[in-house]
């Protein structure tokens, strides 16, 4: 099989997706959507990543130059090598990178006189294989992953003159040359953000099924003669060959956090004597039933294309940072003091983007591998003091927030069991009640909130406002977690009280949030069209609405539900009025709002989200079906420019997903799911306990959006919300599709979704 020759088949193109479940879901991947991005204007902030899903490594070609957050740009004309990353965002960066490039001619090692121009015509990028012709070197490199490891098969042409040139980066590196053994071995300690975390290498060992013909050392711009192995700032090797045209070299490459003999073991476990074909074959195997745990049906090839897509982003990450040792224990290497300890550990992930619908997604469909990152965080609290809040890999200064509390709590109550649960209660109450090391951990401004019921707008702490909302959220989820554990109401009652902290920020008369000064009185002026100051990466348009789990409260707030159906219907009428003034130029947050064409709502970042699902809390479902297809409609594709702003480690994605089905988790700590509409005529999820979820809506068209009527394992069912554990128990949802929205069902107040207040 030529792996380098599959592509999507013509007649699925030209006649539309299969009436029947996908076969080859993997095949309809396009890794190169969102790749057409830059600082100042997302559309994803993606690299097609060429990994299986959560592996502890991945793959991607470089068209930036080193240390550029932008590894993969899709209007780059030339690549400078492919690299291994563990990169989450291109705003947090990479961490223990290598890369490695074939030349020929001229021996050429640095990334600017290594580059090759390319072309998107021959290039094949898919999840576990890929593969581009570089034109100035004549060369086709072509990829196949494991999760520790990968394959790469060089075709050269006739040349005394093959290089492959191993660059371990600079801020320190170290790489060796064994000829005799066809192999290099080295380590690179390249890491963005923060101070380098003690004992941090990542280690590699590299092994040719070609004898070597030269092997040179080199370090910065220069060779060094007469020595087979460097440590420098900026280590590099060489390895050369004679070839003859067509001939095909192949490359084994794994690597570890641990040692160099773990990477040696990583390399014979995952490589073991498999061909190139092999290796990317059973990559192929594993996204196959990785994501055919979803299969969809009756929608349109585009439709079917980005929901795949989309379901690929969200298999990344937190990625394994553990790894399997010679005696088969489960070990890793600890950010957070540099030591080799038992047991799991999972980085790449900010809490603040993924807590909304990430790991909601996983509890539903894989339940089992966020027990296992569960049991990563009891490690990271007991190794580093502190939950994450943002992992690259230990503790990262970035974002607002406590939101570990809603990935822990939502685990738990949802049915998760089989990690050290009272350590992550000890450790979700430590982070709430305390300022961490950093501003981004624990909860900065604690003394203010606990004592005001609010962080102050005027005493020098930033994104004020949002960090109470969110704060306000996260004592929900603490208050909820408690009460599954069977907690003392002395313990969690204070969590509950501090749950209302969102009302303290509630303006009458402008019905928005707004910040408030330390003696109570509001900030002024105030324009709630102003982005950043009391709100993170966002105004107070878009959050607002972040009272995730008292919806109902707000609506009391607002005047009624009139007046809330009324309020959200003015996010989209608005203009895309903006105040940039806070950060000093226009952020690529705002651009990508003011661009879309949809008012105030600003899909491209998170806070605002949820917030289509909330007409149903209202009263007018229909306005959420409709928005939520427009959206979809919108701002997704499978193309280089297919989202709307940052991907954000799946979560964008997972908006998609969950929307695609036809639901969403508004409130995660909450074992329930906001309605809106499915966008397929039929859907099935195959959970993880063999129970079946099918969503049947054969009416289902883009004029025939609206929901008439539903049926909920053969009954009747007019609430705009599903019941974690009855889908968790097996169920068939029949959706009844027409072109008119229901203004009737859904419209009681006892079919709204779980509030608080309620």
């Amino acid at each position: 099989m030529k792996l380098h020759t599959l592509a999507l088949p013509a007649l699925l193109i030209a006649l539309g997706a299969s009436a029947q479940p996908l076969k080859d879901p993997v095949e309809w991947i396009n890794p190169l959507m969102g790749t057409a991005s830059k600082p100042d204007l997302s559309n994803g902030n993606t690299y097609p990543t060429i990994a299986l899903p959560w592996g502890m490594n991945f793959w991607t070609p470089q068209t930036g130059k080193m240390g550029n957050g932008w590894a993969y740009t899709y209007d780059a004309d030339k690549i400078r090598g492919f690299k291994q990353t563990h990169q989450p965002s291109p705003w947090m960066n990479d961490y223990g990178q290598f890369a490695i490039m074939p030349v020929t001619g001229k021996l050429r090692f640095t990334q600017d006189e290594r580059a090759s121009w390319f072309s998107h015509k021959a290039e094949t990028a898919k999840p576990y294989y890929y593969s581009v012709y570089l034109a100035d070197a004549d060369v086709t490199t072509e990829i196949a992953p494991t999760e520790r490891a990968a394959q790469f098969r060089f075709t050269w042409p006739k040349t005394d003159q093959a290089y492959v040139v191993v660059d371990a980066y600079d801020k320190g590196s170290y790489i060796k040359v064994l000829p005799e053994q066809r192999k290099i071995v080295g380590y690179s300690t390249r890491y963005a953000r923060g101070p380098l975390p003690k004992n941090f290498k990542n280690y590699f060992v590299i092994t040719f099924d070609k004898p070597f013909a030269s092997a040179r050392i080199w370090s910065g711009d220069k060779l060094v003669e007469g020595v087979t192995e460097l440590a420098s700032d900026h280590s590099g090797a060489v390895v050369g060959f004679k070839t003859e045209k067509g001939e095909q070299v192949g490359m084994r490459v794994a690597s570890s956090f641990i040692s160099a003999e773990q990477a040696e073991l990583n390399l014979r476990r995952e490589l073991a004597d498999d061909s190139f074909d092999t290796t990317a074959r059973k990559g192929k195997d594993i996204w196959n039933k990785t994501l055919s745990r979803i299969s969809v049906e009756g929608g349109s090839v585009d439709q079917t294309r980005t929901f795949y897509s989309s379901l690929y982003r969200m298999l990344f990450f937190p990625n394994k940072l553990y790894e399997i040792d010679a005696d088969n224990r489960i070990v890793h290497w600890s950010p957070y003091n540099g030591q080799i300890l038992p047991g799991y550990m999972y980085a790449g992930t900010g809490f603040w983007d993924t807590f909304r619908a990430l790991y909601p997604f996983l509890n539903l469909m894989y339940p089992s591998i966020n027990r296992e990152m569960q049991a990563g965080l009891v490690n990271d609290f007991k190794e580093g003091g502190w939950l994450p809040e943002w992992s690259s890999p230990g503790l990262a200064n970035v974002m607002i927030g406590n939101n570990s509390a809603s990935v822990v709590a939502e685990a738990y109550i949802k049915g998760l069991r089989g990690y050290d649960i009272e350590t992550l209660w000890q450790a979700l109450k430590h982070g709430a009640d305390n300022e961490g090391p950093m501003d981004a951990v624990g909860r900065k401004g604690v003394k203010y909130y606990n004592e005001l019921g609010y962080v102050p707008y005027d005493v020098k702490i930033n994104e004020n406002a949002a960090r109470t909302l969110e704060y306000a959220y996260d004592d929900f989820a603490i208050y909820q977690l408690g009460t599954a554990l069977g907690k003392p109401e002395s313990e969690i009652a204070i969590y509950r009280q501090r749950a209302m902290n969102y009302k303290n920020l509630f303006d009458p008369e402008t019905g928005l949030m707004r910040g408030k000064n330390r003696d109570g009185s509001f900030q002024s002026p105030f324009n709630p069209f102003k982005w950043g100051d009391a709100f993170t990466e966002g105004n107070s348009w878009h959050y607002t609405w972040s009272v995730f789990h008292d919806v109902q409260g707000l609506i009391q707030l607002m005047g009624g539900r009139e007046q809330f159906v009324a309020k959200l219907d003015q996010v989209f009428t608005l203009p895309p009025t903006f105040d940039e003034s806070y950060y000093g130029e226009v952020i690529h947050e705002i651009r990508e709002m003011q661009i879309a064409n949809m008012g105030q709502y600003a899909h491209g970042n998170q806070p605002i989200q949820h917030m289509i699902y909330l007409y149903g809390y209202a009263g007018a479902p229909w306005k959420t079906q409709y928005w939520v297809r427009e959206t979809m409609n919108r701002l997704y594709k499978a193309t280089p420019d297919g989202y709307c702003g940052d991907e954000d480690n799946g979560q964008t994605s997972a908006w998609y997903v969950f929307s695609a089905l036809g639901f969403y988790p508004v409130t995660p700590a909450v074992p329930q799911y906001a309605l809106g509409a499915p966008l397929f005529k039929k859907a099935t999820l195959h959970l993880e306990n063999g129970k079946t979820v099918t969503i049947n809506a054969p009416a289902n068209s883009d004029s025939q959006r609206y929901v008439g009527t539903l049926r909920v394992n053969g009954k009747p069912y007019a609430h705009n919300w599903l019941d974690h554990a009855v889908l968790l128990k097996g169920a068939v949802l029949d959706f009844g599709m027409r072109d008119q929205p229901d203004r009737q069902r859904g419209t009681a107040p006892a079919d709204a979704p779980y509030s608080l207040s309620k």
